[in-house]
């Protein structure tokens, strides 16, 4: 069983304080319940909502034959990059945390990949709050060409131990960790079409029988079972943030049920319109009493020049659902940081120029909603 009383999240620095370890070493993020509502509490002991963006890779930088700007502005150097430009950037639009630095690099029918993960020193250059994503499986929804593994077989117990202890152990104790996620949007009943080959991880059709919703109990069960206890080998100072679920897709509550007893936070992905999130997320605090974060959400704009654009009104819109949502802890913007040629939506183009009419939106809203979280936690 998940230890409820490590639930927890760092409240922000300021932008000219350097990234350091921070809190006591037994100090580490939580979740509790305050002033009717849950939250992410820090090692302070600060009530707090979390304002992450997503989607933070310097690949961008490197277009062109010499390298581009990371040559010419940031000595292909890392930590200045981290401690200098994103760090201040991220502070100054309002945002408290790192919701996930992974990005899109391809995406197609046969391979669609994500951009590495950052190091436990590349996390600590960044010196904010952050949430990390293990390895365990593939069944992303948007995965392509990686066939689905055997829950049942030893080779899994083995493989999650391993995960375990080449993540979890470096970053056992980092109070800047929130915690860690599994699978982006798992595949549990549904598919995508460039990954109808392999199908759902469980046949839909099988849960028209009691038998067969038994048998996803058991699957799951497995499942989050052997994941938790490999963290837990390794790491008893985190929260399981657990998959993070895509709300559009059929999600059965055999699954969610199952996760129950070894995650800390119920995670998901929500891109839908405002009404949409906040019906969904008040089903989801039905079924299980848990803190839900909105791990990735966001929306589109597209210009007739074929640049993406933040919507910034839905961004508000969302914000003031979840503020709403008692469950609700937390909003991480699926960025990206700087736009790339794959997913082409950021708040930085190729050069680093902001959107300016964006950045000063979300930055608005975001320090809004700080304002807001200081006053409800009171």
């Amino acid at each position: 069983m998940p230890a409820l009383n490590r639930r927890n999240f760092l409240h922000s620095l300021s932008i000219t304080a350097a990234p350091v370890l921070l809190g006591a070493a037994d100090s580490f993020f939580r979740v509790t319940r305050h002033a009717g509502r849950w939250w992410f509490l820090d090692p302070s002991g600060k009530h707090t909502f979390s304002l992450g963006l997503n989607h933070l890779d310097p690949a961008t930088l490197r277009y062109g034959p010499d390298g581009g700007l990371w040559h010419s502005r940031y000595s292909n150097n890392m930590e200045r990059w981290l401690r200098d430009k994103v760090r201040p950037d991220l502070l100054r639009w309002g945002f408290n945390c790192l919701g996930w630095n992974q990005e899109v690099i391809v995406r197609g029918p046969t391979n669609h990949s994500h951009s590495r993960p950052f190091t436990f020193d590349e996390y600590q250059w960044l010196g904010l709050p952050y949430c990390h994503l293990l390895p365990f499986t593939e069944f992303h929804q948007w995965e392509a060409q990686t066939r689905h593994p055997d829950l049942f077989a030893t080779e899994f117990e083995d493989w999650c131990d391993h995960v375990a202890r080449e993540h979890c152990v470096p970053f056992a104790r980092d109070p800047k960790l929130i915690g860690y996620f599994y699978v982006d949007c798992p595949t549990w009943v549904h598919t995508r079409p460039e990954n109808e080959w392999k199908g759902p991880l469980f046949d839909p059709a099988r849960l028209t029988t009691e038998a067969g919703r038994k048998e996803l109990t058991a699957l799951a069960t497995r499942y989050y079972k052997v994941t938790h206890d490999a963290i837990r080998r390794y790491d008893r100072n985190h929260l399981i943030l657990g998959d993070r679920y895509e709300a559009a897709a059929a999600l059965p509550e055999e699954v969610v049920l199952a996760a129950r007893p070894y995650i800390d936070v119920l995670s998901f992905q929500q891109f839908g319109a405002p009404a949409k999130v906040r019906a969904d997320f008040d089903k989801w605090r039905g079924v299980v009493d848990l803190p839900i974060l909105l791990a990735d959400g966001a929306g589109n704009l597209r210009t007739p020049s074929g640049v993406v654009r933040h919507d910034t009104k839905k961004y508000a819109d969302v914000m003031a659902v979840l503020r709403d949502n008692p469950n609700c802890v937390g909003f991480h913007l699926c960025g990206a940081y700087q736009a790339n040629r794959v997913r082409r939506r950021g708040l930085l183009d190729e050069q680093e120029r902001p959107d300016e009419e964006v950045v000063a939106a979300i930055t608005a809203v975001n320090r809004e909603t700080t304002r807001w979280a200081e006053r409800a936690a009171h």
